[in-house]
């Protein structure tokens, strides 16, 4: 399948400034196109698919106010980008709320152009990398809970749609929290059994008794308290997939136990005289080294080699950082309520979690997204919103000037403004806009942190 290419659209009634928009990528593999006002515009959205649109806010005719709302009600999948010459800081804050995902002043830096367009493109191939991972057909994987395009994320995912259709066992390996049991729930999806039951054993969370119990089932008053028969989880997922997750928990007993089912595909209720026949296929999971266990004597070799027929390893977090921002942007969809105010993560925020080695993994990633939505309230997750563990983790930058220490606030606060000065290409009212102070205030902090104003 083609990959198709990042779609830019120009729109300014200036020639010239779209030939120099067109050059300023011209060396980039993007599909560049150009209009000369909006009626133009939306003749070639109606045409093809655009991914980011540069849009003139004063244009005759249909000026770029009416194409952005026309854009957002229309094509919502194009993000727009308002360059303003005439309007300034308000009209710029009033596309900002009618849709538009950011904005630059003329005459602006084509760095900071460059490095925005090289975000909105780096948001779109996760997006399109996610979708084409995602279509209904045997090659490529359809199963959405499992997100991430990155490299290790495809090889699993193209592992998974290779062995989901046979009978072999599956050893899913990796850290606490990386999402072992999608793997399995994804595995079950694209098997000959995806319409039978899927069931889950946490086998380090029972006790050897009860787990005996809850696996095999038992007969009425095999035990004190057995008021009724239990048919067990093995019966229960007939015709299906059993998951076994941390099955390196089990007892030597119990490993015994269970080869004995998986090898004679039976299972003997607790206080039962005969023994059932099962249809259900066994997928294991565990965050230990099993075959370290094997060598200490602490897990069974026999058992080991018949769960490991395929073995998939889930790779932590720290391994493919690509995959946070998809990551991040889909927990927030999935924790955003009426009362909520968090729709998207801002780039410092992302900045500071890929440089986070996330011991907790994509778990750990779900609970701090799910902080910030609930404590958010701006549009985008602040690096302020972030947990003071992953924030602390950053190294500043550039070293505060004088004799700032590194983690103080003033430190902190000088960055900020050197950003929005680098972001505002140095116009100080916008600058002081992007921070949300005044003009006079601005000036005076320039002065105290001896920040040189400049302008590209």
């Amino acid at each position: 399948m083609a990959q198709r290419l990042f779609t830019i659209l120009f729109v300014d009634d200036d020639p010239a400034i779209i030939s120099s928009l067109q050059r300023t990528f011209f060396e980039d593999d993007y599909c560049l196109l150009g209009a000369d006002g909006g009626e133009s515009a939306l003749a070639l959205l109606a045409e093809q698919r655009v991914d980011a649109a540069l849009v003139d806010l004063k244009m005759p005719g249909l000026d770029g106010h009416t194409l952005l709302q026309i854009i957002h009600q229309q094509f919502p999948q194009t993000k727009v980008i308002m360059l303003t010459g005439h309007g300034g800081v308000e009209d710029a804050v009033k596309a900002m709320q009618a849709g538009a995902c950011d904005f630059l002043q003329k005459p602006f830096c084509q760095e900071v152009l460059r490095n925005r367009i090289a975000q909105l493109y780096q948001i779109w191939f996760l997006e399109e990398e996610n979708r084409r991972l995602s279509e209904g057909n045997e090659y490529y994987f359809s199963f959405s809970p499992l997100l991430g395009s990155s490299s290790l994320m495809a090889k699993l995912k193209e592992m998974i749609v290779k062995i989901a259709h046979g009978e072999a066992s599956v050893l899913i390996q990796g850290e606490t929290g990386t999402g072992k049991e999608l793997v399995a729930k994804a595995l079950h999806h694209h098997s000959e059994r995806s319409a039978n039951p899927f069931v889950v054993i946490d086998c380090g969370a029972l006790s050897e008794t009860v787990i005996e119990s809850e696996l095999f089932g038992h007969k009425k008053g095999a035990f004190t308290g057995a008021q009724n028969e239990r048919i067990g989880l093995f019966r229960a997922a007939h015709q299906g997939t059993l998951f076994l997750d941390e099955v390196g928990e089990f007892s030597l007993a119990m490993q015994v136990k269970l080869l004995r089912t998986l090898q004679e595909r039976q299972v003997r209720p607790l206080g039962g005289q005969k023994s059932i026949p099962v249809d259900v296929r066994i997928v294991a999971a565990t965050n230990r080294d099993l075959r370290e266990d094997v060598s200490a004597g602490r897990f069974r070799e026999d058992l080991y080699y018949r769960l490991q027929v395929f073995t998939l390893e889930v790779p932590a977090l720290r391994q493919r950082l690509a995959d946070i921002p998809l990551l991040a942007r889909s927990f927030i969809k999935l924790f955003a309520t009426d009362r909520t105010t968090v729709t998207n993560v801002s780039t410092a925020a992302l900045s500071a979690m890929e440089a986070y080695p996330w011991p907790g993994n994509v778990r750990e990633l779900e609970n701090v997204i799910r902080r910030a939505v609930i404590l958010g309230r701006e549009p985008e997750i602040r690096f302020q919103d972030l947990p003071p563990h992953i924030a602390d983790n950053v190294t500043p930058r550039q070293p505060p000037a004088g004799d700032l220490s590194p983690d103080s606030l003033a430190a902190h606060e000088k960055m900020a403004i050197s950003d929005a000065l680098f972001k505002a290409c140095g116009n100080r009212r916008q600058a002081a806009a992007i921070l949300g102070i005044g003009e006079a205030t601005l000036y005076r902090k320039l002065k105290k942190y001896r920040i040189d104003d400049f302008r590209s």
